[in-house]
């Protein structure tokens, strides 16, 4: 005969069998949804600091071909030509939020600066040992991050050559990522950037900072050393400790304070050679969830562990009964109406599980309403970065048309100049329009329809790429009078700007670099066709109006997914081919515009 007590001691075991199990299948999915929101907030965290690094990237290639700083760099400048273009430099850094910018003579030493005259110039210092710039002379460009040898504060260099009749040197602009690293502290979150080698270049964590994920060999640190690129940073490893289970949980030891685990995650930063890396904290909200998990189980296993002990007692019972029936008719009939109440009780219970199950799948709904939401705002972030790489073509075009306008002010050709500020005040007038673009698409609202004059919107498109169409053969076909189309002008404007620089790019390198931009009729619709002699289209070409797809090495893959949409909601069409001359061929299709329209 069995111990009485082995039903209890069988029921406890399966009692904290069931909380184990509950416990470890909720921390799963705990850490499973810490993983999914680090993922996206890493990623958000990517693209702002890619965002940063690419607006900075622009002024070295704008510099370079100002031509008083290729004047600068020549044999015996002047010392007021000096003195000017380091007060120019000044306010383009402040600007630009750039931490400084100097200009580099061919033997290596600083000829202007943004902070010329101020303790701690560059003025006069030499920099021929510095990578970014030998890589600038040599290959064009160059970059490196480093602590400054006169600031001592570390930032992203980044070089471009400048070469003319004169001379020959390097312009450099100094990034620093003050503004990241305090955004990132101030959102309570563990981020920060390391290079190939695994040192830690920009951290929330100030003290993070120049030391390294792994342990860096000594003829490496030799190098480092010599190349002056940290100074004296001792380049400690980094108090991570990964755990042996793996999953990217990381046990991150703080001095005096206890250890604490971590979430460790990291991605590529594109354009770069480093790697972002974040770490979420792991606790609290793993602790909660296994803890209900383990209550909750302990309780439904406790309640069906009584629930079995009573079935068996009342199957004993039910025996004894049976054996007595005849004596115990009227207590049999008392244990039936004590069943019919436990059936009761159960079908109360069930009741009470269906509507929890309905709430679960309530809050369920509701889980799905919030991350389509945050989907939304992905989205404008994504379209909000397209915006700003729209924003810096006639950001480049207005600096251009301001310079020009300086000079001819300054030889009394003020007609000219006059031309050129009306030129700044239409592209003024275009960044204006792709602001409300951006407010507009926050607000789902979409652009007007109206006429619009092609010849007008080619007219301000060039306008935004002239400054790169010296060299560059223009054949431009455009009928008189020239057709009306039903559309948004400076939406259809971008779209145009997009096509032009698309192909600019690729002619880019051509022994004769050739565009074509035609306008015609063709029944109710007009046709403008952009075309190029370039490389043609990608083999995937029917991708290259997909979001993200792209050739560039620095493209988002945006210009022509954001293009096709501006088409259609115009109610046009726009498709790519294979050029007559062996290039690419983007032509567009819109509906005509009546002829009382166009005349008012």
């Amino acid at each position: 005969m069995a111990h009485p007590l082995l039903p209890w001691l069988v029921g406890l075991a399966a009692v904290a069998l069931a909380v184990l199990a509950a416990g470890r299948l909720a921390e799963r999915a705990a850490l499973a949804d810490l993983r999914r929101t680090a993922a996206g907030t890493l990623a958000l965290h990517v693209a702002a600091l890619r965002s940063e690094m690419q607006k900075q990237g622009s002024l070295p290639l704008a510099l370079a071909t100002d031509p008083e700083i290729t004047a600068a760099v020549a044999e015996g400048p002047d010392p007021a030509l000096l003195a000017r273009v380091s007060g120019r430099l000044a306010e383009i850094a402040e600007a630009s939020g750039a931490a400084v910018i100097y200009v580099i003579r061919r033997d290596g030493t600083t000829v202007a600066a943004s902070n010329a005259g101020r303790p701690g110039s560059f003025v006069g210092e030499s920099y021929a040992f510095r990578p970014y710039f030998r890589q600038a002379l040599e290959e064009g460009s160059g970059r490196q991050f480093a602590l400054g040898t006169v600031s001592g504060r570390p930032g992203l260099y980044l070089s471009r050559r400048v070469a003319g009749a004169g001379g020959a040197g390097a312009v450099v602009v100094k990034v620093e990522f003050d503004a990241i690293e305090a955004a990132w502290r101030a959102g309570g979150e563990t981020v920060f950037a390391a290079d190939p080698r695994g040192i830690v270049l920009v951290a929330s964590e100030p003290g993070w900072r120049l030391r390294a994920l792994r342990p860096i060999a000594a003829d490496e640190r030799q190098r480092i050393r010599e190349r002056l690129e940290f100074g004296a940073a001792p380049l400690d490893p980094l108090p991570l400790h990964p755990l042996a289970s793996g999953g990217g949980l990381t046990r991150v030891a703080g001095g005096t304070d206890p250890a604490r685990l971590f979430l460790h995650l990291d991605a590529p930063l594109p354009g770069t050679e480093w790697r972002l890396h974040a770490l979420t904290r792991v606790g609290v909200a793993v602790t909660r969830e296994r803890s209900q998990a383990q209550a909750i189980a302990g309780l439904l296993a406790g309640l069906l562990v009584l629930g079995a002990a009573r079935l068996l007692g009342r199957r004993r019972r039910l025996r004894a009964h049976l054996a007595e029936a005849a004596a115990r008719h009227a207590e049999l009939e008392a244990r039936v109406r004590e069943r019919t109440q436990a059936l009761t009780d159960a079908n109360g219970q069930l009741r009470a599980e269906i509507a929890e199950r309905r709430r679960a799948e309530a809050e369920r709904q509701r889980l799905g309403r919030e991350l389509a939401h945050a989907g939304r705002l992905a989205a404008l972030g994504q379209f909000a970065a397209s915006m700003a790489h729209e924003i810096n073509q006639p950001l480049a075009a207005i600096r251009s048309y301001a310079d020009n306008a300086a000079v001819l002010i300054q030889r009394e050709r003020l007609a000219e100049a006059a031309e050129n500020f009306s030129a700044i005040g239409r592209l003024t007038e275009r960044i204006a329009g792709l602001t409300r673009q951006l407010k507009g698409f926050a607000r789902r609202a979409s652009g007007r329809r109206e006429p619009v004059s092609l010849a007008a919107v080619i007219r301000s498109s060039l306008e935004v790429v002239e400054v790169r169409l010296p060299g560059v053969a223009l054949a431009l076909t455009v009928p008189e009078p020239a057709p009306y189309v039903v559309g948004d002008g400076p939406r259809l404007e971008q779209v145009v700007v997009n096509l032009l620089q698309n192909a600019l790019d690729a002619v880019a390198g051509r022994p004769e670099p050739r565009i074509a931009v035609a306008v015609a009729t063709l029944g109710e619709k007009a046709v403008l066709e952009v075309g190029d002699n370039g490389g043609g289209l990608p083999e995937a070409a029917g991708q290259v109006f997909d979001a993200f797809f792209t050739t560039k090495t620095d493209g988002l893959g945006l210009g022509l997914a954001i293009s096709r949409g501006i088409v259609e909601e115009c109610g046009g069409t726009i498709a790519a081919a294979s050029g007559p001359e062996g290039g690419a061929l983007f032509r567009i299709e819109l509906p005509l515009a009546a002829s009382a329209e166009a005349a008012a």
